[in-house]
């Protein structure tokens, strides 16, 4: 006997590999992109809280939320939709939009969540060239075909950290016909200071095909609790209404991440936590001859030069309690992915890879 049998292209999934760390103590775990500051203590608080309710199911319609998200970045009540994460809301989007016999097509270096929402409902993924370490919208574009149904593209890039500016955006979605969704994954909007980039609600507030979504996951530190949120078109926000669950975001999440957004002080605090520190591991890493790729984001793309010296600096930080993040299966085999930490972890981290790099030059 076999056993039931998937469906086709269910078992071609390679399934996504979170950052790596062992399950007892470490010195630094600097491999998931998570808040250096970690969540703001009103949203502790408000957590806190929420355990007095627990015996109730929490607001299906995330009311309070999408009010604080709406208020907090002036975008219209009705058209914003809360997940279980942003990852929720991406393969949601995947479900409502495409299918066997249909592409959707990502970025060469893109989030990897991308191929597997496209595998999960049996649709073909298709990876367009990047130009570099950045997305190129005119191999995007060239890759478009009669069968794509949905363009996914991460803006800041995970794990380049690279990004294109509004008017390349605009291009890009000027490129696409109108019956294809282009989904914007601003998961580090809130990192980026260049006037020049849009996190995508500019396109999403009027264009049809067009939705946004964003992550409390990051520069609000609530990754334990799995809270996104999407802004677009109406008629794909109401897709996503009705494939999500009906109690998909828990109580104790919604009140943390309303308190989140209430507290703009330490929100400016984790901001300039964060530039501060990824320009001074930026100058800090290349002062050691690593080749290091200018972020918007809350992490650095570091290369080495080779596989075996990439896999070498790896072991080498592990064996000292350090845990970065390989990028193998994201098509940079000589990299690895550093997540900007406290100052304590910034420097710890960079004296280990010191170490390293003067071992290797004997």
């Amino acid at each position: 006997m076999t056993g039931p049998i998937p469906r086709p292209g269910v078992l071609d999934i390679e399934p996504y590999q979170g950052g790596k760390s062992k399950d007892t103590s470490y010195v630094g775990k600097m491999s998931s992109n998570e808040a250096a500051l970690g969540p703001s203590p009103k949203a502790l608080e408000a957590y806190r809280k929420a355990e007095a309710t627990l015996q109730r199911y929490p607001d299906g319609g995330a009311h309070k939320l999408r009010e604080a998200i709406a208020r907090h970045h002036d975008v219209e009540f009705d058209r914003v939709v809360c997940g279980f994460g942003s990852d929720d809301l991406l393969q949601l989007l995947a479900r409502g939009y495409a299918g066997p016999g249909d592409e959707v097509l990502y970025s060469e270096h893109g989030f990897l969540i991308y191929p597997i929402a496209a595998r999960a409902v049996g649709a073909e993924p298709v990876a367009a060239r990047d130009d570099g370490y950045t997305v190129s919208v005119d191999a995007m574009l060239a890759a478009v075909t009669e069968r794509t149904k949905i363009v996914f593209i991460a803006n800041p890039n995970n794990p380049t950290g690279t990004y294109i500016p509004a008017t390349e955006l605009e291009r890009l979605h000027a490129g696409l016909p109108e019956h294809v969704v282009l989904v914007v994954d601003a998961a580090y909007a809130e990192f980026v200071t260049d006037p020049a980039y849009d996190s995508g609600q500019q396109l999403a507030s009027w264009a049809p095909n067009v939705i946004m979504t964003r992550t409390f996951s990051k520069v609000y530190g609530l990754a334990a609790l799995r809270v996104g949120w999407a802004y677009g078109a109406p008629g794909i926000v109401d897709v996503l209404n009705r494939l999500r669950g009906p109690f998909n975001v828990a109580a104790p999440a919604q009140a943390a991440a309303v308190a989140a957004l209430d507290d703009r002080e330490f929100l400016e605090k984790a901001l300039a936590h964060n530039s501060r520190w990824r320009d001074w591991l930026f100058q800090r890493l290349g002062g050691l001859g690593l080749d290091v790729v200018p972020s918007a984001g809350n992490f650095l793309l570091i290369g080495f030069g080779s596989t075996e010296r990439a896999r070498a600096a790896d072991a080498y930080l592990q064996d000292k309690g350090w845990y970065l993040r390989r990028m193998d299966s994201y098509g940079f085999t000589d990299h690895l992915r550093l997540t900007v930490g406290t100052e304590a972890e910034n420097r710890g981290v960079t004296d280990v890879l010191a170490a390293f790099m003067g071992q290797a030059r004997v």
